[in-house]
């Protein structure tokens, strides 16, 4: 729905043709989100069949454009006016890697927030260095203003999200550690042969549970125990 109304935003401005806005889409996001030009004119068809947007005639150089309708400029009034609808997020890898790996066996949970929390503190610095340069532009004067503007407000939001998917993190760790050292954080084990395919009364065979409790406890607190 984003592309959808994305693409109306643009066409308000004026007749476009596809790979006119597929780069300023992209110009307008800081690439963030990248378009291919099929996903541009498929797009474009769909909008085109619910009247939203029909074709404007020919550029000098033969590329077929693209006009909002009437009804095209009542959607994206509604789109601007009506708050993002939170009832059904969007799947996030990292929370459905957390849950099942909380349930699997052999898998060291905190290795993986570990390994998360780095690549996500990365990416928090790589966005903080693009905002400055974002920032250095729009008050330089250099290039296009409103996208240099626009793609401000993107890498906030970036920023933003990764401040509290590294808040997340922190929590999940403590969370788990408070769990395994209360007991509460039941074993994981393996499925019945019958599940899995085995042959009926074969042995299930032992597995290490996931996540232990030294595994969760911190560095410090395993040695006091010792």
């Amino acid at each position: 729905m984003s592309i959808r109304h994305g693409l109306l935003a643009l066409l308000e401005r004026g007749p476009r043709y596809g790979s006119q806005l597929r780069t300023e889409f992209e110009s307008r996001t800081g690439s963030t989100w990248p378009l291919n030009v099929g996903q541009v004119y498929t797009t474009l068809a769909r909008l085109e069949r619910d009247g939203l947007v029909a074709p404007g005639g020919e550029d000098p150089a033969g590329h077929t454009l693209y006009a909002i309708t009437d009804t095209g400029r009542s959607e994206l009034r509604e789109w601007y006016e009506r708050p993002v609808d939170r009832a059904n997020p969007p799947r996030d890898e990292l929370a459905i890697k957390l849950a099942m790996a909380v349930g699997s066996s052999g898998v060291d949970i905190r290795a993986v927030i570990q390994a998360q929390r780095h690549a996500t503190v990365q990416a928090m610095q790589d966005y903080t260095r693009l905002k400055a340069q974002a920032l250095t532009a729009i008050e330089g004067g250099r290039g296009s203003e409103r996208d240099d503007i626009a793609w401000l407000l993107v890498l906030e939001q970036l920023i933003f999200q990764t401040e509290a998917e590294a808040r997340w993190l922190d929590h999940s760790e403590a969370r788990l550690v408070r769990l395994s050292a209360l007991g509460e954080l039941a074993p994981a084990e393996a499925d019945p042969p019958e599940a899995t395919g085995g042959a009926p009364g074969t042995a299930v065979p032992t597995t290490t549970p996931i996540p232990t409790t030294d595994r969760l406890l911190p560095r410090t607190a395993r040695t006091r125990r010792g």
